[in-house]
């Protein structure tokens, strides 16, 4: 058991990753960007902007002063958007422990870097290896509040930092296995939001189930060749933190990142697509990181290529699909 430790983000999966943490025995501070949150959390013992029909367990306390969160705090979950954690760390970072243990819950890549959350850490943190780890998994937030049973991965460079990681947040409903490949799951959490994407545009053509197996098998195959070029493990893309995270988002209505495409397939616009769905969809600013990241490795991802041009308005989605699937004929294993 931890201590304590702090969450910095009460969005829907950081309250979730709250609530795992506290039904594991871990004491723990909810961070809230906004004070009004925080006070309706600890005087409801809810989440009323994301969760509001689901009680949170009494050992989570919310509070908007970042401070608070990391004193004493063991380790850190971080739950912020993609591209909001460099500036936000950089304000965090002084604030923690020396030794806390980082722990990213977010599945992005840095624009303009093409930087993955974890070496964003590594920067901003000035952290070495043993001090950063991902939790990454098919782990829907709406699923996990129900206490749903779910698997997930606990990765970190230092399998005992990543087995004490996996016991503080083991529960009945929740468990987690551990990996020393932190590319890999980072990877797998990354990319599978653009790929949710591409079948939710796909769904919402009504294009059917064979293009979404399509979709979801060669956007495996997209993945696990920038994780090869990277030094990932293709057995790490093949597990939970890759094909479990990637079926979950590419087939749940829970899911923003599906969701958003099937709005862009039905022909609405990015703007009006997050007007409608509020909560972000990181694969809609990802894609463009992520085939950054690709060109950089020299890995050809044609399926992120597309959601990238569809996304940016550069092609609609139907003409996108024709040119997707009159590409050369190839081997399938290359």
């Amino acid at each position: 058991m931890t201590a304590h430790v702090g969450v910095f983000g009460a969005g829907s999966w950081g309250t979730a990753a709250a609530m795992i943490l506290a039904d594991a025995g871990c004491r723990v501070t909810l961070w809230a960007r906004r004070p009004e949150l925080a006070e309706a959390i600890n005087e409801s013992g809810t989440n009323p902007d994301y969760f509001p029909e689901f009680a949170l367990p009494p050992g989570i306390t919310a509070t908007a002063d970042p401070a608070e969160a990391a004193k004493d705090a063991e380790v850190a979950f971080l739950a912020v958007t993609a591209q909001t954690l460099r500036a936000n760390l950089a304000d965090w970072a002084p604030l923690l422990p020396p030794e806390s243990v980082l722990v990213s819950l977010m599945k992005g890549v840095e624009l303009g870097t093409a930087k993955l959350m974890s070496e964003v850490i590594a920067d901003v943190a000035d952290a070495g290896p043993e001090r950063i780890a991902v939790v990454s998994g098919p782990n829907l937030a709406g699923e996990i509040v129900r206490r749903q049973p779910a698997a997930s991965v606990v990765a970190c460079k230092n399998l005992a930092v990543a087995e004490r990681l996996q016991a503080a947040c083991r529960t009945p409903y929740f468990r987690p296995y551990t990996n020393t490949d932190v590319i890999g799951c980072e990877l797998g959490g990354a990319v599978k939001n653009v790929i949710a994407l591409a079948v939710g545009i796909a769904d919402g053509q009504k294009l059917g189930d064979n293009t979404k197996a399509a979709l979801i098998t060669r956007g495996l195959a997209e993945t696990t060749r920038l994780g090869q070029a990277m030094g990932a493990e293709a057995l790490t893309l093949a597990g939970l933190a890759g094909m479990g995270d990637l079926v979950a988002t590419c087939s749940s209505p829970l899911s923003r990142n599906h969701t958003f495409g099937v709005n862009l397939g039905r022909g609405r616009t990015v703007p009006e697509t997050a007007a409608i769905t509020k909560q972000t969809a990181e694969g809609v600013t990802s894609c463009e990181s992520v085939l950054d990241l690709a060109r950089r490795h020299g890995v050809d991802m044609p399926i992120t290529e597309t959601v990238v041009d569809i996304v940016h308005g550069r092609k609609a989605p139907k003409e996108a699909v024709k040119e997707l699937m009159s590409r050369t004929a190839k081997p399938e294993l290359r």
